[in-house]
């Protein structure tokens, strides 16, 4: 059985347009400069910058003007309450299943919210598994997040594929476990020299499909 390792956050969903949009509706329900949209994504780093900072960033900021549930609120579930899944993604992963591909999430972050995500978008019924780091105790790159995420489904990491938005988390981690690997672009040049993916797409779906249509 092929095995396929997915990134879910700016992969599999757009992570960053879901907590955008949760960030502009906490700015308008408390009152807060519309402008302060941009310096909030900045802080967020993507999803990157540690949850504990972010929620300090935005206390000192803003004070006794929001309370402490509504940032913590923000942080908790503003993302993972506003993720949709393209129709193009849905196909590609009902293409890829059809095919006997077996679909597995490879994600770190926080567990409630990372399957708070998957559920909320529906993956959990596209997908034969996932992986998180907290849960596991290894994040992206480490080997053994990849080697969990192929017990999930009782397959062997020989021959799979790892899909995914980052070069250091996702393709760095196939490039050194020896796995074929496809960078999701999303516009961005691809700058490391010590190591690349075997394909590039600009998005998910055709990173599957890239996949499917691999030989060998």
């Amino acid at each position: 059985m092929p095995l396929l390792l997915v990134d879910l956050d700016n992969t599999l969903v757009d992570r960053d347009a879901a907590f955008r949009d949760a960030v502009a509706a906490f700015l308008a329900e408390h009152g807060l400069p519309a402008a302060d949209l941009a310096w909030v994504m900045t802080v967020d780093a993507g999803g990157y910058t540690a949850r504990q900072q972010v929620a300090a960033a935005l206390t000192d900021r803003y004070g006794k003007l929001v309370p402490a549930t509504a940032v913590r609120a923000l942080i908790d579930n503003g993302a993972a309450d506003r993720v949709v899944l393209a129709p193009s993604c849905r196909e590609a992963l009902g293409t890829a299943q059809a095919a006997g591909w077996a679909c597995v999430i490879v994600t770190n972050g926080r567990t409630a919210q990372q399957e708070a995500k998957i559920r909320n978008a529906g993956l959990d019924r596209l997908v034969q598994g996932w992986v998180v780091s907290e849960h596991i105790g290894h994040k992206k790159p480490e080997a053994e997040i990849f080697q969990a995420a192929a017990a999930t489904v009782d397959a062997s990491l020989a021959g799979a594929w790892v899909i995914g938005d980052s070069p250091h988390a996702d393709i760095a981690g196939a490039n050194a476990l020896g796995l074929r690997s496809v960078w999701v672009t999303d516009g961005r040049p691809w700058i490391e020299g010590s190591y690349r993916p075997t394909h590039v797409a600009d998005d998910v779906a055709s990173a599957i499909d890239l996949v499917l249509n691999t030989r060998g």
